[in-house]
């Protein structure tokens, strides 16, 4: 049986020795995961770092003591991706959240693009972003990563061209671009900025804004994808054709 993962949200405690778990991860894995003294399991920080030891003891229903025997630390993915994702209906938000972050996406900014059937208002753009943050963390357990994927503030039109002029390559998926994305020249460091639009498409405005800020239209395939999907599928290739995946 693998050894399930918890996350240490407290940077630079991870080392051999003996490492607390508790509050929330704590509680899951003493009283739902109903783990013993002896059993394996997998700590990380979400930040690089991550440990594998053994239960030394058990207290009460929220609480364990974990002998680390082994850590190991991952450097920053060169180059990095961010996907800019226009937020979809329903809760296909979180499936592409999910979907990306197990897939490997460094960075996920939510994009409230002029075509959005979905706004983020008030205490409803708070508690959807706060969704999306705790969609990429238990994805991000539940594939193993040591490095989380941050999920920024929902940034305006603006503040994505802003984003895209600062990328070393940048790019917007659009069933109307001339040059495929897997033929595209890609960084072997820096950064990597692609724009996801909505269902209703990236409008022309915007794509004038975005081209102005040195990101140019590329399609993905033959097919048109959702925009809950087309995310998970280039930042797939992105990994595997600047090498993060060999």
């Amino acid at each position: 049986m693998t050894a399930p993962v918890f996350v240490v949200d407290t940077a630079g405690t991870l080392r051999p020795g003996t490492v607390t778990l508790d509050g929330p991860e704590g509680r899951h894995a003493v009283s739902v995961r109903r783990l013993r003294v002896g059993e394996e399991v997998v700590l990380t920080d979400g930040a690089g770092t991550g440990a594998h030891g053994t239960v030394a003891a058990v207290h009460g229903k929220d609480r364990l003591e974990v002998a680390v025997t082994g850590v190991r630390t991952e450097d920053e993915p060169a180059p990095r991706i961010t996907v800019v994702q226009a937020l979809p209906k329903g809760d296909r938000g979180e499936l592409s959240v999910e979907t990306m972050t197990e897939t490997g996406v460094d960075r996920i900014v939510p994009w409230q693009a002029a075509r959005c059937i979905t706004q983020w208002k008030g205490e409803r753009g708070a508690k959807a972003l706060g969704k999306w943050r705790a969609t990429a963390r238990e994805a991000g357990k539940q594939s193993r990563r040591l490095r989380f994927p941050e999920v920024a503030g929902a940034m305006s039109s603006k503040e994505v061209a802003a984003l895209l002029q600062s990328a070393d390559f940048a790019a917007v998926l659009h069933e109307e671009g001339s040059e495929p994305l897997a033929t595209a020249e890609l960084p072997d460091a820096g950064s990597i900025v692609l724009v996801v639009g909505p269902e209703g498409g990236v409008s022309p405005d915007e794509l004038a804004l975005f081209a102005n800020a040195g990101a140019a239209p590329y399609r993905l395939g033959r097919t048109v994808l959702r925009t809950s999907t087309a995310g998970t599928a280039a930042c797939a290739l992105l990994l595997g054709r600047t090498g993060r995946w060999s």
